[in-house]
């Protein structure tokens, strides 16, 4: 029905109004709302109980957190939340936030610069406790505010160099070894380790050291590298048909430096009318859902993307409690989901 003109909702009951219903003071309703009950008598808990009922009183928990100096809240930004990296960290997170009692706000940046700024104002604004950071993506500016704030940080995936911080994230040496390994014992004899541009992003860096380092263990193989960006198709095209050229009649293979990557390099085999498994092998960092579904399926590197948001989480919490301990870095190992784009 509608509200007939100059006519109000009625006004949100406050502390005052359930402290009248009750008969008590405020002092008494705000020690049964901080659940101090052995400073009331029964018959008092009865009463404020009766009237927040009445009342339909519902406290403020943001005033309520400030006046503690406890919001319960906290920060993550991601550059990429497309990215289903970014969507399995965000889960371990949001878990291992229920489970602390504690509540999570998403930014997604976007890759932009004007969000990433916005949204760290934004967090401060809200008085967040703490802030998890997926750094890959994000501009140099933004880091220099995530290095000048006092907030307890921890960051995933990507290290910020001269930042003294918690990291959480993939052993990347091990599983660029692993994977390596893996192409090299499938009789490849020449090997493109394909990433996007490696800036400073030191997951990239280590994978590809990695890389170089096991192929120098075998000089009779071919090893070649290359950069690309994910949206430079032609870019694509050329790397690809080149590598594909100058080794014929050579078993080779790719091998991709993340998940987004390895989907663009999927369609570029398809377009330049290549096949995975036969024409060329393929093997890309980060597990995606089609992977298995993709012709004769596609070889993946599987980050423990949940577990690494969970602990980035418990190691941010520790911060917020005051832990002094010294800064940490934590490296899971992952686990590589052998299919037919990589097998004899």
């Amino acid at each position: 029905m509608n509200r007939k003109k100059g006519s109000f909702a009625p006004a949100r009951a406050t502390i005052s109004d359930v402290a009248k219903a009750a008969n008590s003071g405020k002092t008494s309703v705000s020690r049964y709302l901080n659940g101090e009950y052995h400073r009331l008598s029964d018959d008092m808990k009865q009463r404020i109980e009766a009237a927040i009922i009445q009342l339909n009183y519902r406290p403020s928990q943001m005033a309520r957190s400030l006046k503690g100096g406890q919001t319960g809240l906290v920060g993550l930004i991601i550059a990429d939340i497309t990215n289903p990296y970014s969507v399995e960290v965000m889960r371990g997170i949001e878990a291992a936030c229920r489970q602390h009692g504690f509540t999570l706000l998403v930014c997604n940046t976007n890759n932009e610069v004007n969000q990433e700024r916005h949204y760290l104002q934004l967090l401060n604004g809200y008085q967040v406790e703490g802030i998890v950071v997926n750094a890959v993506g994000m501009h140099e500016d933004a880091l220099g505010m995530l290095q000048q704030s006092s907030l307890p940080m921890v960051l995933i995936d990507r290290k910020i160099p001269g930042f003294s911080c918690d990291v959480v994230g993939l052993d990347n040496r091990e599983a660029a070894i692993l994977a390596t390994e893996h192409l090299i014992q499938q009789g490849f004899e020449a090997i493109l380790f394909l990433s996007e541009p490696l800036g400073a992003v030191n997951t990239r860096i280590e994978r590809l050291q990695a890389f170089r380092d096991s192929m120098a263990a075998h000089p009779d193989l071919v090893a070649e590298e290359a950069e690309s960006a994910l949206d430079d198709n032609a870019a694509l095209d050329t790397i690809l048909q080149k590598f594909n050229h100058h080794h014929r009649g050579m078993r080779k293979a790719i091998l991709s430096a993340n998940g987004a990557l390895t989907l663009q390099i999927a369609r570029t085999l398809r377009r330049l009318d290549l096949r995975w498994g036969s024409d060329i092998g393929l093997l890309g960092f980060d597990e995606l859902a089609w992977a298995e579904l993709a012709g004769v399926g596609i070889t993946t590197f599987q980050q423990p993307t949940y577990q690494i948001g969970y602990a980035a989480l418990e190691q941010l919490l520790k911060r917020i409690l005051g832990a002094d301990e010294p800064i940490s870095e934590q490296a899971f190992s992952g686990k590589l989901i052998v299919r037919g784009s990589t097998t004899r």
